[in-house]
């Protein structure tokens, strides 16, 4: 069975980030918001609101570049559990409004990063989307997880896959 682009990345980014927003609810029970919004695993690495800030950025950005518009703007200032959860929310909904045939030949757009310097990286979408977008998405969603179990928050892995629910019995 092929999937098609879109069923390749929105549901999974849609998916992702729905689950990244019950873990700051479960990190508000547990905790203090306020310390945790500083957390980070190592000294050199960005603290959870950028963990949070970068997954959304990965989801965001994918899609409209797979589709060749540009993203929503979302500028990186949240301070809060509410504005990350907000922004989860904003992000969800740019993935939601965007047809599943607006990908359509997707999968051999140029996608071009180009980054500071003059560097960067030239794919086609599938190879954007598999080797790219969905590795750098988890990446900071696992970051993000990570760094509130670092800090006490009872998180597990039902809560990383909170998507499928609880298991029934075979």
């Amino acid at each position: 069975m092929n999937d098609s682009l879109y069923d390749a990345s929105a549901p999974v980014f849609v998916t992702g980030l729905v689950n990244m927003r019950a873990w700051l609810d479960k990190a508000a029970q547990d905790g203090s918001p306020d310390a945790l919004m500083e957390a980070r695993l190592a000294e050199d690495m960005r603290p959870l609101p950028a963990q949070f800030q970068m997954a959304s950025d990965s989801a965001k950005n994918a899609m409209a570049r797979l589709i060749g518009i540009d993203p929503p703007a979302m500028p990186d200032t949240e301070t809060s559990f509410a504005e990350l959860q907000a922004r989860c929310e904003k992000t969800i909904a740019f993935i939601e409004s965007i047809d599943p045939e607006a990908l359509d030949g997707a999968e051999e757009r140029e996608v071009t990063l180009k980054f500071p310097g003059g560097m960067g990286y030239r794919f086609t979408g599938v190879d954007y989307l598999r080797r790219f977008a969905l590795p750098n998405f988890y990446f900071h969603a696992s970051m993000a997880y990570a760094i509130l179990r670092n800090q006490g928050v009872p998180l597990g892995k039902p809560d990383y896959l909170r998507h499928l629910g609880q298991p029934i019995q075979l």
